[in-house]
């Protein structure tokens, strides 16, 4: 890039480049070299923003597991609502599909990432935690309304239905069947559950 050209949202122009790196090569591949070329940029723009590589990594986590977060906080407050496996499905496949495989990819590479977002978004945020507590959170709020059994583990089911999740992310998880797998294996664990409460 020519000097003195402003470069618009460097920083998530960045992020965008890391995912193409990954989604394309995987995670080994990953330099700041591979993404500032990815990113059509010079090599500078990415130290000029981040510490070091770490550092960039670590905004990239934090940045897209906040953003997971986002998307899956407003879960709990559909209980009552459409259907079980509906609701989780849409909040699951909120966040782009392309996103949440890298991220996934990423983290499970580099492990120690989990810690560092943890000590900026705080226990229990990092990667998909945040999305599996909000569908306990949902799940238990389903419960309460009777269209969950009494007896049911709403934590254990969360862990499945984010377990499913993780999985497909990882073999494949921006393919044109992913949601689709997501979404009939959503209904299945949570299938024979009632679309409206028991009166």
């Amino acid at each position: 890039m020519p000097r003195g050209v402003a470069t618009p949202e460097p920083r998530q122009q960045l992020f965008a480049a890391l995912e193409r790196v990954i989604a394309r090569d995987g995670p080994s591949r990953l330099t700041g070299r591979a993404v500032t070329r990815e990113a059509g940029v010079a090599t500078g723009l990415l130290y000029a923003h981040f510490a070091n590589f770490d550092d960039f990594l670590v905004g990239y986590a934090v940045d897209r597991t906040f953003q997971i977060s986002s998307e899956a906080a407003g879960l709990p407050e559909r209980a009552g609502t459409g259907t079980v496996a509906g609701n989780i499905s849409e909040a699951l496949l909120a966040t782009p599909s392309g996103t949440l495989q890298v991220l996934t990819r990423l983290m499970a590479y580099r492990p120690e990432l989990a810690a560092n977002v943890e000590a900026v978004l705080g226990a229990g945020s990092a990667g998909l935690q945040t999305l599996q507590r909000a569908t306990a959170d949902y799940l238990a709020a389903e419960q309460q309304l009777g269209r969950v059994p009494a007896g049911a583990d709403t934590g254990a089911l969360a862990l499945a239905v984010v377990g499913v999740l993780h999985y497909v992310a990882l073999t494949g998880g921006a393919s044109p069947t992913a949601d689709t797998r997501i979404r009939r294996t959503v209904t299945a664990l949570t299938d024979g559950l009632p679309a409206v409460a028991p009166s």
